[in-house]
């Protein structure tokens, strides 16, 4: 989608009410794309059977801290439902106030810390 060009990643946190549904094949193109066994993504990765875990502020674990788009470092390996999203429709986070409000701040959190954390590491 053409909106999704300089997204920051909004449906990349978790909303209460979502979850993030991993099959058994996006398993299986994680373990290819990190080239280990579909156990060991499941261990390192997964949370419960059937979704990733998440950082401290809701967002995927794959989510890159230090940049305002092109955030996901698994990209090309993603699961088949960030690949689908927004189902042929217009993004719900551009027309729902009430995602971008439960999601703004936690972003905006995310962004000035890793801006901290890069001035840290440069000194």
């Amino acid at each position: 989608m053409e909106f999704c060009n300089y997204c920051p990643g909004y449906c990349c946190y978790r909303v209460r009410g979502s979850t993030l549904f991993i099959t058994a094949e996006d398993i299986n193109r994680l373990a290819r794309y990190f080239r280990v066994s579909d156990g060991d993504i499941r261990k390192e990765y997964l949370e419960g059977r059937n979704t990733f875990r998440l950082k401290a502020d809701g967002s995927c674990i794959f989510q890159a801290p230090d940049r305002i788009y092109k955030r996901c470092t698994i990209h090309e390996a993603r699961p088949s439902q960030c690949r689908q999203f927004p189902y042929n429709k217009p993004c719900p986070y551009l027309e729902r106030e009430d995602l971008l409000a439960e999601i703004l701040p936690r972003l905006e959190k995310s962004l000035i810390e890793a801006i901290r954390q890069q001035g840290r590491e440069s000194d």
